[in-house]
């Protein structure tokens, strides 16, 4: 019986449920910093850096004082991390409003909503969005179907350089992945490339092409890419950069 009643407890605690984020600070290199803390099942600590700042995973039972000391060690990484994220700016979350500004294929928009049957129109520097019902999602769609037609347009010019049918290409809803390509040729990419200019999300396209060919990232990969993007070194560091404040839809 109470070696029964000492294998449900045990179970009990491998079940029990992950602790909810707590809001904490520690003084690094002279600064206070912010984080937030989760304790998670896992066997080591964990750091993250984002645009919202610190986060700090810690296994169940890690003394508070281990984490610390952790903190401390990474100080260093973890300001020039934080700093790194201040530079690039934030994402602007747009409702889709009249006077708003949208990126879109290397250009600024103008916004501009008014009533109307569901069409979205674009005239020189002028996105004009018409609807009774919701603006957002309509202009989230449009972009998307604007997306696949232009990437999927330049995945067959790519494939034809390296003497290939035109791949299916697909669109996800990632926000911290540009582009796959799995092993039976399909490429699935981030409809939010719609924001770069066409140069950087160029590039992303033709990383996924190439992995039609090379399904890794060996030396025979980059040597592909770069016959179709000799550019992509620069275009990597650019999409970092733009990539952190590109709007929310």
């Amino acid at each position: 019986m109470l070696r029964r009643l000492v294998a449900q407890l045990d179970l009990f605690r491998r079940l029990a449920p992950e602790e909810t984020p707590v809001a904490r600070q520690i003084v690094l290199q002279g600064r206070r910093i912010p984080y937030r803390f989760e304790r998670r099942r896992r066997h080591s600590l964990a750091l993250a850096v984002d645009h919202d700042g610190l986060r700090v995973l810690a296994p169940m039972r890690a003394p508070m004082c281990d984490v610390e000391v952790f903190l401390q060690e990474k100080s260093g990484w973890i300001t020039r991390k934080l700093e790194d994220w201040a530079a690039r700016g934030r994402p602007v979350s747009l409702h889709v409003s009249t006077g708003e500004l949208l990126p879109l294929f290397g250009r600024t928009l103008a916004i501009q909503v008014a009533p109307g049957p569901r069409a979205v129109r674009l005239s020189e520097d002028t996105l004009l969005v018409r609807t009774n019902g919701d603006a957002r999602a309509l202009l989230k769609d449009w972009i998307r179907g604007q997306a696949l037609a232009v990437f999927s347009d330049r995945a067959a010019h790519y494939a034809a350089r390296l003497e290939l049918p035109p791949p299916p290409v697909a669109l996800m809803d990632a926000h911290a992945r540009w582009g796959s390509c799995s092993a039976r040729g399909r490429i699935r990419l981030s409809w939010r490339l719609a924001h770069l200019a066409p140069e950087l999300s160029d590039y992303v396209v033709a990383h996924e092409v190439a992995h039609l060919r090379e399904m890794n990232h060996s030396r025979r990969f980059w040597a592909l890419v770069e016959t179709l993007y000799p550019a992509h070194r620069a275009a990597r560091q650019a999409i970092r950069r733009a990539g952190a404040t590109l709007p929310r839809l």
